[in-house]
């Protein structure tokens, strides 16, 4: 029997590790890489920013950053220490420059995309791609696949857990993500509700989350055999639908941040055992330089922690190559849908109107749509999926009409303003850190209009008015934060 080193590591869990452990890899390995700190790591939004942009900021501010080999957009932050700054508070995080995401958390994405450049998801191919995340939130890899996509085509993110949509919401919000609509379902109900629909299918399932104890030491405290078996049921039945949900030639991608056998390995082979004529594995050895370390016979990545100081994970991706037979018609009742596309002159007044206000997007990409008052911009690519299934949310509230003209939306500002427009005004960071503290500010040098579009490092991040000698804070509550400061660690 093995003896448990840590209470976070029970004797039955290192057991079965030490079972399904490749012969290369050795247990005191793993228990070591378990008990060492989790590696800070990090993903630019290149919707906000290019890499390259980012990376000379970063330098400008003292940091050190390790490239991830798996994800072009990723790095672990050398430095700065912890104690010396919090990512979270930064003013650039909270611009929505870059998205705090564990290395190993962006592998699936990368196994989406991987081989796919000239291919399913690019613009040639697929001008207006599908895209289905059937768990969510908090939402790394639906922002990580928004930003792949370019904001093009449409991701339907769904998230079965109600406390936690708004919470994938607002990250979608800050990283300035236009082209998704959230769900709030059982992921079990796609592949009947929406047959042979998604280009592509991210499917990160619920699991028992041995691969995090590095970062969290509680997620093993109600670990058991019998609940691993129990969750393993689900993921078979979470993949089956998944892949009645994917059009044929469509890949589907299943991830786990765990690591026994039995909801990995096993929920994909019954899913190659339930479909033999239309389920194909893609081996990932060429994902990445490395890649090979962690490659199973198979050609799923099963990443132990020691392999790249990382959390555990394992990712699979499989093609669809036939149709299959659909599942039975459900029945459910997705009511009227309440909103009218806005069109003609008033679709013209509305897009004028926007223009003037320094808010553009693509006509080809979005549609304008109205509820009462309300004018929403809605993915072009989503709309065949309208009356088909409920939506929580779709696309981003552009405005709200009033007596006097549109009083246009802060999540509109911070995806669709134009930074280079004649009211846009740059923040300093004393300036940007007021503005994410709620407060007021007084700059030296006062803008010349009443109305701007403020912008940090090139981004949007709000729209204000000048009132006599100080610009006002429009800020929504929830997004205030106190502890808002600049990159160096300071306060502003």
């Amino acid at each position: 029997m093995v003896k448990p080193l840590s209470p976070s590591l029970p004797s039955a869990f290192l057991e079965a590790i030490q079972d399904i452990m490749p012969a290369h890899l050795s247990l005191d390995e793993f228990i070591a890489a378990c008990q060492r700190p989790l590696r800070r790591s990090l993903r630019v939004n290149t919707l906000k920013i290019s890499v390259d942009d980012f990376l000379s900021l970063a330098a400008d501010w003292g940091w050190q950053l390790a490239s991830i080999p798996w994800c072009k957009e990723g790095f672990w932050v050398v430095s700065p220490d912890e104690t010396q700054l919090r990512l979270g508070n930064t003013v650039a995080h909270l611009s929505g420059l870059f998205y705090l995401q564990e290395s190993s958390s962006m592998l699936p994405v990368s196994a989406l995309f991987y081989a796919q450049e000239s291919a399913l998801l690019s613009r040639e191919a697929t001008p207006s791609p599908l895209v289905l995340d059937v768990a969510a939130a908090p939402g790394s890899k639906t922002t990580q696949i928004a930003a792949r996509l370019g904001n093009n085509g449409g991701i339907v993110a769904n998230e079965y857990s109600a406390s936690r949509v708004k919470v994938l919401h607002a990250n979608i919000s800050r990283c300035g993500v236009d082209n998704s609509a959230l769900t709030h379902f059982d992921g079990r109900v796609f592949g009947a509700a929406l047959p042979e629909t998604f280009d592509a299918i991210l499917l990160d399932a619920p699991c028992s989350g041995e691969g995090v104890v590095r970062k969290d030491p509680d997620a093993m405290r109600h670990w058991s055999p019998e609940s691993t078996a129990e969750l393993a049921q689900t993921q078979k039945a979470l993949i089956v639908s998944a892949f009645h949900a994917l059009k044929p030639g469509g890949v589907l991608i299943y991830s786990t941040c765990t690591l026994n056998a039995q909801e990995n390995q096993q929920v994909c082979q019954q899913l190659l055992d339930t479909f033999p004529q239309a389920c194909a594995i893609e081996a990932l050895g060429d994902l990445f330089p490395g890649a090979e370390d962690a490659l199973t016979e198979k050609g799923y990545l099963h990443v132990f922690p020691q392999i790249y100081d990382s959390e555990g994970f394992f990712v699979a991706r499989l093609r669809k190559t036939a149709t299959i037979p659909p599942l039975p018609t459900p029945r459910f009742n997705v009511g009227k849908f309440p909103f009218t596309l806005v069109a003609g002159k008033d679709k013209d007044a509305v897009t004028l109107s926007a223009n003037q206000a320094g808010l553009v997007w693509d006509p080809e990409q979005q549609q304008l749509w109205q509820r009462d008052n309300e004018i929403w911009l809605f993915p072009t690519a989503l709309s065949a999926l309208f009356g088909k299934i409920r939506f929580s949310r779709i696309g981003i509230k552009l405005a709200e009409r009033y007596a006097k003209g549109f009083r246009w939306q802060h999540e509109a500002i911070v995806a669709l303003a134009d930074a280079q427009a004649p009211h846009a005004y740059a923040l300093s960071d004393a300036l940007v850190c007021e503005w994410y503290q709620g407060r007021d500010s007084y700059p030296d040098e006062l803008p010349t209009g009443d109305e701007m579009v403020l912008t940090y490092q090139h981004t949007p991040i709000g729209l204000t008015k000048r009132i006599g000698s100080r610009i006002k804070n429009n800020l929504p509550r929830e997004l205030v934060r106190d502890g808002a400061c600049p990159q160096h660690g300071k306060q502003g």
